[in-house]
């Protein structure tokens, strides 16, 4: 993949520092690509961060500046967003509220809470009511066979989360209650907005605005039904990221247009992306400690792994990568190396799944040579097993 000069110079300096392994965020470059995301947005469509896809303060800030909100899903997530973004727009989501995140989420003034069953529904009210606010919802739906034909997605890849038995989000019959709760006596602390629904990820534009055609054709007939006026309609995240071509990008314009042609007078779509927007902004740097051949395969050991960079077991895929040629070699003995042909790339973990990159085709690795692993800039260290094997962590850099 193609690796930018100033993210090679910062792992060199950080080599010679012996600052490995590190993550590099590429700040600028995430401020353009957030900048065109809205720029591809009609205006009536609202952009919402995801925040569980890189909480990273620094990171937030940047992708503020250009998001109309962040969604967030649990109350660290919600306190550490208003710190690294005092006054901003947050969507409260994500299954398992507790009374107690409920409870401090509505005393914070949370913008909009998505609501995931009726139980969770009277919850929120009762805390609204403690409180004397009123709060403003989404009802999260998971219309019944919305996940056919979902899996045709960017590369083929989606993980389908709607049109089939899940903990996400309400069928039919539990919308259903949830409105019969808004409607009873005592329930005016819960203002209800629209609806919201996250179908799939790992789709492409097309796949997405097929997504979005579902929820609008359901939920426009059901929320006027309920007198929801001027209803909201959050159309989730999933935009697709394709590690086996790490040089694509989603087709924001064209998902752009489509929407546009979607929204009706009176209604705000919003989107919630997450991994879409940060991921190529980060890269994972690190070294090669070792190059072994076994019953006839070659495998390089790399400082860190999976308990780093945790995205290719969790997603069962290789890691983008490109290699740093390191020319210089100090011990006395021959450089371990491959030769041209297929290498696994592995970390220092005691596990074999422990992996980076499988058999992937190299003309040359060699013990103390660089690897900058591509797309880290989500689901990459936060969702990681840090202290599986307590190796120290890795050093964090911006560009």
């Amino acid at each position: 993949m193609m690796l930018p000069p100033r993210v090679r110079d910062l792992a060199l300096r950080l080599d010679a520092e012996d600052a490995l392994p590190a993550y590099a965020y590429d700040l600028g470059a995430l401020t353009a690509h957030a900048a065109a995301i809205r720029d591809a947005l009609p205006r009536s469509v609202e952009f919402y961060y995801a925040v569980k896809a890189n909480p990273d303060a620094r990171v937030l800030h940047t992708v503020a500046g250009h998001a109309d909100g962040l969604e967030v899903s649990s109350s660290g997530e919600r306190a550490h967003t208003a710190s690294a973004v005092p006054g901003g727009k947050v969507a409260f989501g994500g299954p398992g509220k507790t009374a107690a995140e409920i409870t401090a989420a509505v005393r914070a003034g949370t913008h909009r809470f998505h609501v995931e069953s009726p139980h969770e529904l009277r919850t929120l009210a009762e805390a609204a009511r403690a409180a004397g606010r009123t709060v403003d919802v989404l009802l999260r739906v998971n219309p019944s066979g919305s996940g056919a034909g979902l899996g045709a997605g960017f590369g083929g890849v989606a993980l389908v989360m709607g049109g089939r038995p899940s903990p996400f989000g309400m069928d039919l019959a539990l919308l259903n209650a949830c409105a019969d709760t808004l409607a009873s006596p005592g329930s005016g602390s819960v203002r209800l907005r629209g609806l919201h629904a996250h179908l799939a990820s790992g789709l492409d534009a097309d796949g997405l605005l097929a997504s979005a055609r579902t929820l609008l054709g359901f939920g426009r007939g059901w929320c006027s039904a309920r007198g929801v006026r001027d209803p909201e309609f959050n159309l989730g995240g999933g935009m697709a990221v394709d590690y086996r071509r790490p040089d694509s990008v989603f087709d924001w314009a064209r998902y752009g247009r489509g929407l546009a042609a979607l929204v009706c007078p009176g209604e705000t779509l919003r989107i919630e992306p997450g991994r879409a927007v940060t991921a190529y902004c980060g890269w994972y740097l690190s070294r090669v400690l070792d190059v072994k051949q076994s019953h006839g395969e070659a495998f390089a050991v790399v400082a860190g792994g999976t308990h780093h960079l945790r995205t290719p077991a969790a997603k069962g895929h290789d890691q983008p990568f490109a290699v740093i040629d390191v020319p210089g070699w100090t011990p006395g003995w021959e450089r371990p190396a491959t030769g041209t042909g297929s290498v696994t790339v592995c970390g220092q973990l005691c596990t074999p799944k422990d992996i980076l990159a499988s058999r992937v085709q190299l003309l040359r690795l060699r013990a103390g040579d660089l690897i900058a692993f591509g797309l880290a800039g989500a689901y990459a260290w936060n969702i990681s097993h840090h202290s599986f094997l307590m190796h120290p962590e890795p050093t964090f850099h911006y560009l």
